[in-house]
């Protein structure tokens, strides 16, 4: 790489000139634009201390099971606190998506369930991620990325995410095979809830965590990028299986997102809204189904 001093009223800066020899490797290319000349000084301090003090856990195998199911059960604690004021509370009622189709699940439910999910990620999804992540040996930069950067890393993971996650849930339902022996466990719940979102086989469980990571992969993704990636992804996968739609809930925000009565619909009509958290593919594949729910209270 060159360098070149020069002055530009009175004070010395840096310029550095990249050339089509200079910027090697997967994804440089894509960092070098996103950077976009700022100074990543305001995550720098952040990065530095996880880097130097916890670089054996960032660099282990066994991180992103782990991160995936503890960030899945953390997030879904409000929800089991909305469930339990839907019982007592007209309001919270009334955010319900299916509120009238009975009460909300139990407490008894939401146990069996983080038994199921736990077992699958300790006899399946554990040890089969672990070899795709000592195959893949991620690297930890000494820079951190900029804010400009880290915005468009997660956004476009979560784009090719969304992408791969549309193709497969719409083949797993067209393919009778796959629906009987990986998805239909899944589609156990007909009005889901919030820690349903990890209640499947443990071949969709392993697969879906494999699409996340292979986004952040083939994005080229900053660690830290990477891990706010899967921070979101889990909060949206909660979210949509929550059973509620919640004034605050990011849909009502983004209209190119469906939200809990976009999915909810998919587990009411088990066909449609293949896609997670994004609606454009559904409506150019003709796949779109309406919740034909009511509006609910701001």
């Amino acid at each position: 790489m060159q360098r070149e001093e020069f002055s530009v009223k009175g004070k010395n800066c840096c310029a550095f000139l990249l050339t089509a020899d200079d910027v090697s490797g997967r994804g440089e290319v894509m960092r070098a634009v996103m950077s976009g000349g700022s100074d990543p000084a305001v995550l720098q301090g952040l990065w530095e201390y996880v880097r130097e003090e916890h670089e054996a856990l960032l660099q282990s195998p066994y991180l992103p099971v782990c991160f995936a199911f503890l960030t899945h059960v953390l997030l879904c604690a409000p929800f089991l606190a909305l469930d339990a004021l839907a019982g007592v509370c007209q309001r919270v009622q009334l955010w319900r998506i299916s509120a009238g189709s009975g009460p909300p699940p139990s407490v008894q439910q939401w146990w069996d369930c983080f038994w199921r999910v736990l077992y699958r990620y300790l006899s399946t999804v554990l040890p089969a991620t672990a070899l795709f992540q000592a195959l893949r040996s991620p690297a930890l930069p000494e820079l951190a990325p900029t804010c400009w950067r880290l915005f468009v890393e997660v956004v476009a993971c979560f784009l090719l995410f969304d992408t791969l996650f549309f193709l497969w849930h719409l083949v797993m339902h067209r393919v009778p095979w796959l629906y009987r022996h990986i998805h239909q466990l899944h589609h156990q719940h007909r009005i889901p809830f919030a820690l349903a979102a990890q209640d499947a086989s443990s071949a969709e469980l392993l697969s879906l965590l494999l699409l996340a990571l292979s986004s952040a992969w083939l994005v080229g993704c900053h660690p830290l990028s990477e891990a706010f990636f899967h921070l979101v992804n889990s909060w949206l996968a909660v979210e949509d299986h929550c059973g509620y739609d919640l004034p605050w809930a990011l849909h009502r925000l983004l209209p190119c997102m469906g939200g809990a009565p976009f999915h909810q619909a998919h587990h009411i009509f088990h066909s449609g809204n293949y896609a997670p958290y994004f609606t454009h593919w559904d409506h150019l594949f003709g796949t779109y189904r309406a919740s034909g729910q009511k509006s609910r209270p701001n």
